[in-house]
């Protein structure tokens, strides 16, 4: 099959340049980027098609086609198209060219080569619009994968009657919802990475009448995979510096009679839903658990995190503050180190270097809607303890079968239980490796991923889309700077979700 992937915002290159560094260069970029190039290397022909950008300041996204020249087994094409003025604009700049210009381009792009894929993967709901309107125009169908959806978002920020018109001023939330809601109707197939995903964040009441959570031809469950290239068990000589900054950090920040006990490690980023308290509550309330490791924090780019705490952003300096408090309360700080990791390939040598020391990985978020970094700990062979809420409930279990620990994030007792069911017996410690491994190689591998979406790409090309189909709205294919987005429209969706009327 020829599959084209749409993701405007994608950016992407051979050198994956900018990844983490700007907020539009995050995990749909590796998603995407991973999932296509599974999907060639299984024999068939796809392109990445993105937003070409001639910028000097962004000289890495200037030609017309690339590709991947450290993967020439797939046949993978990274096609750039242009799309409103010739700078890089945020993600949230786009809307307004899609409909007149990207949409108009993909489409002279592959008249001209004289054939049109068979199917389009849409990503977002920039990349959902623009299969909807591909649709619209040459009849080709589209898979819809969200990754985050507008709803969720205006609910982490606290959307109000009052503050609605300033968020979308920023956020332009009525354009993404209006788009998402389009995507989901007019989609062959959506793509949630989980069940839970699927009902509860397609589920939310500002989705109501562009899709049915309930209708299993809707959907399909597909979760991301692991990149075994760089998560991988065994260990090699380009591991050492790693373990030498470990072990660096370990002689500076841990008592001597303590360096050689397991080390528990958390490495998510800086933010208030990752919980890094409630883990460290569980450990300075532990003396079963400090008696059996020490506490390891990492935190990208910083030599000694907790000691240069002062060179981070506000709610990031505000989150290692508290850990220190606590640190200095029970005085525990010889049983903390804290190190950076710069790479997915340092994390991965880090990750098999510490299962040498028998040590566990924690990820204790309130919630967490997949769940890939426990999963790529385990596929280097360290065992996972792992928040129950959200998509590792599903990952980490399967009928009475347990890959990884599960616990309460709220509940610094049932946090340290976990850690200790596993860093304190042996026998579980090494039960959990060997079942992480083979979990992630049965079911999480970006090979199964592909395989997934070939599967779901199939069965929609081979049926009627029979779904009511919501209208796209004008102001999506109108002529740049148009202002008239109905809020009221997005108001009265919203705050009847959350019991403020319409």
């Amino acid at each position: 099959m020829h599959i084209a992937f749409l993701n405007p915002q994608g950016n992407f290159d051979p050198a994956d340049s900018y990844w983490t560094e700007h907020p539009d260069f995050g995990g749909q970029l590796v998603y995407v980027k991973e999932l296509a190039l599974a999907m060639g290397e299984l024999g068939h022909r796809v392109d990445m098609i993105t937003r070409r950008i001639a910028d000097p300041d962004w000289p890495q996204f200037a030609a017309p086609l690339d590709s991947y020249p450290d993967r020439p087994e797939a046949n993978v094409r990274i096609v750039r198209i242009p799309c409103g003025p010739d700078r890089f604009l945020p993600k949230e700049e786009l809307w307004p060219h899609l409909g007149p210009d990207w949409v108009t381009g993909i489409l002279d792009f592959y008249r001209n080569e004289g054939a049109l894929p068979h199917a389009f993967t849409a990503h977002y709901a920039d990349g959902g619009l623009t299969a909807a309107l591909i649709r619209r125009e040459i009849g080709i169908p589209f898979t819809f994968t969200a990754h985050s959806l507008g709803a969720q978002k205006m609910d982490k920020l606290g959307v109000s009657p009052g503050n609605l018109a300033d968020l979308d001023a920023r956020y332009h939330f009525a354009r993404r919802v209006a788009a998402e809601r389009v995507s989901m109707s007019r989609a062959g197939c959506i793509v949630a990475s989980t069940r839970q995903e699927r009902r509860e964040q397609y589920g939310h009441r500002v989705y109501r009448g562009a899709v049915d959570v309930s209708d299993d031809t809707r959907f399909a469950v597909i979760p991301p995979g692991v990149n075994r290239r760089i998560f991988f068990p065994t260990s090699s000589p380009a591991d050492d510096v790693v373990r030498r900054r470990i072990e660096a950090s370990l002689t500076r920040d841990i008592a001597a009679g303590r360096r050689s006990l397991p080390l528990i490690v958390c490495s998510s980023r800086l933010d208030r839903k990752k919980n890094h308290l409630g883990l460290v509550r569980a450990f300075v309330q532990s003396e079963r658990l400090q008696a059996a490791a020490n506490l390891a924090l990492v935190v990208r780019g910083l030599d000694d995190p907790l000691r240069q705490r002062d060179q981070l952003k506000d709610e990031e300096r505000a989150i290692l503050d508290e850990v220190a408090a606590l640190l200095d309360e029970h005085g525990l700080w010889d049983t903390v180190a804290s190190f950076t990791l710069d790479s997915q390939g340092e994390l991965a040598a880090a990750y098999r270097y510490l299962a040498t020391r028998r040590s566990v990985f924690a990820l204790t978020a309130l919630y967490e809607p997949f769940g890939l970094a426990p999963l790529e700990a385990m596929s280097c062979g360290l065992p996972a303890v792992v928040t129950k809420n959200g998509g590792p409930g599903e990952s980490m279990r399967e009928g009475e079968q347990r890959f990884g620990v599960l616990v309460d994030p709220e509940d610094p007792d049932d946090v340290a239980r976990g850690l200790l069911e596993v860093v304190a017996d042996d026998d579980a410690w090494n039960r959990y490796r060997e079942a992480g491994i083979r979990r992630v190689v049965s079911c999480y591998t970006w090979e199964r991923t592909a395989e997934g979406y070939l599967a779901a790409i199939e069965t929609m090309l081979g049926r009627e889309h029979t779904a009511d189909e919501l209208p796209i709205p004008t102001y999506f294919t109108r002529p740049t700077g148009e202002t008239d987005i109905p809020l009221a429209g997005l108001g009265a969706l919203y705050f009847e979700v959350r019991g403020e009327g319409g």
